[in-house]
């Protein structure tokens, strides 16, 4: 069941109403002492530093993931400044790597917040991700043969007979990682805070943890167990669910929705990228929330078969054959695969594309078929073509090009431009109904 919602900064406790003041607070005292024996939430106060400007979040006034706060004050947040903890379990790897690394991951996700970045340098970050700690858990003295492996305090799961992921994320919640994580309890002198306690607290918003990509280290590129809401963003009681790039029963459910994402140490920011933009389509696919499925479904191009009547539903689904999933002969057109058959779909173009296949892509990971293509990618819910549509213009994949050094590796220069497309605070896109569209990246928290 999803927890309580904070308490406000400087909420006082409520005069309980028809009754004397005294016997008021006398029975408010008694609510605060025994709450706790009955399972409700003490009231708690926002981290040290935290802003009192609401447009800003985490605040003094919400400071925890899945705070309806959110939901209720979503449209006037313009800027995400969640707490990241990060873990570093890579041998070899230096703390000063580790840090590069996290900085630069933290810079690229931040450009690729600002919307329409590409065109117009004055377009504000949305998404700033700061650090709340570093935690080294490299072996002081690897065993030999292990000095370019993980430590051995990565949490491998039990049973692990070296066939898929093998990471215990329940390890993370537990009390020995406290011991390791070294925060102090400010309610219990001498204790230490378990990391679901600094997630409510407002504390930590998510874990990033860096290791070696091996038969000794094969994590979820991204994980996540998530609240769920119904249309009008509200929380449903009792429902949660996946929203990463697979899962695992290891992951508690904490009451809060909380995202774990796992860095390959021998890679760089775009593979990184590649992490989080499979969380965006796992929030979707994970079915978290009608309103983010309905409309990132439609720019990612998971609705292929609904809206064109494809044999797909989306590109990665397609049938490869001759080395290709897609083509596009002419601007307007696409090619696929129907059985043995070559079908060609005539007055096509492609929304915003999704993370393995850019507008023109012929088939995964393609990042280099320049051909022109009819692509809305950057009038996404603009509403600005012919009869109320979005503008159909062609496109080239030249057109992320600018962020091959920022993020040159996997497919990050593509997801940098990818994500400036998305909707942001206060963004020109419109819903359905022709009201604005939400900030997609507050979702992220929700």
């Amino acid at each position: 069941m999803m927890a309580a919602a904070p308490a406000r900064a400087g909420d006082a406790v409520p005069v309980m109403p028809g009754l004397p003041d005294a016997v008021s607070c006398v029975l408010a005292a008694w609510i605060a002492l025994l709450g706790p024996v009955l399972g409700a939430q003490a009231p708690q106060r926002a981290p040290a530093g935290y802003p009192a400007d609401d447009t800003v979040w985490p605040n003094q006034h919400s400071f925890a993931n899945s705070d309806p706060w959110l939901a209720e004050h979503h449209d006037g947040i313009r800027l995400l400044e969640p707490r990241v903890l990060v873990v570093n379990f890579a041998n070899g790897a230096s703390s000063e790597r580790v840090q590069r690394h996290t900085e630069a991951m933290i810079a690229a996700l931040a450009e690729s917040s600002r919307y329409h970045g590409y065109a117009d340098p004055t377009a504000p970050v949305t998404l700033a991700y700061r650090v709340f700690r570093y935690v080294d858990l490299q072996d002081a003295e690897p065993a030999r043969g292990r000095e370019r492996r993980n430590g051995s305090r990565y949490p491998k799961r039990p049973g692990y007979d070296g066939r898929g992921q093998n990471c215990d994320y329940g390890a993370f919640f537990r009390d020995d990682f406290a011991a390791h994580y070294g925060v102090p309890d400010p309610d219990r002198p001498g204790e230490l805070l378990s990391l679901a306690r600094m997630i409510d607290a407002g504390l930590v918003h998510e874990l990033w943890f860096y290791c070696y990509h091996d038969d000794e280290g094969a994590p979820l590129e991204s994980i996540e167990d998530k609240q769920h809401y119904d249309a009008e963003l509200r929380p449903i009681a009792g429902r949660h669910g996946w929203a990463g790039n697979g899962h695992s029963d290891t992951l508690p459910w904490i009451g809060r929705s909380f995202r774990v994402t796992f860095f390959n140490i021998e890679r760089g920011i775009g593979c990184g990228l590649e992490n989080f933009g499979h969380a965006l389509e796992g929030m979707a696919h994970g079915h978290f929330c009608p309103y983010f499925e309905r409309y990132f479904d439609e720019f990612a191009g998971f609705d292929l078969d609904r809206r064109h009547g494809l044999p797909f539903r989306s590109l990665y689904e397609a049938p490869a054959r001759d080395g290709w999933k897609a083509r596009y002969p002419a601007p307007g057109v696409l090619q696929y695969h129907d059985g043995d058959a070559v079908r060609s779909l005539e007055g096509y173009h492609v929304v915003g594309g999704n993370v393995h296949f850019p507008p023109g892509a012929s088939g995964d990971y393609d990042l280099t078929s320049d051909v022109p293509v009819l692509s809305t990618i950057e009038h996404y819910r603009l509403r600005d073509g012919p009869d109320g549509a979005d503008r159909a213009e062609p496109w080239r994949m030249r057109s992320f090009y600018r962020y091959r050094e920022l993020a040159p590796d996997c497919m990050g220069q593509w997801l940098v431009y990818w994500r400036q497309n998305m909707p942001g605070y206060r963004s020109p896109c419109v819903d359905d109904d022709g009201a604005p569209m939400k900030s997609w990246w507050v979702f992220l928290f929700y």
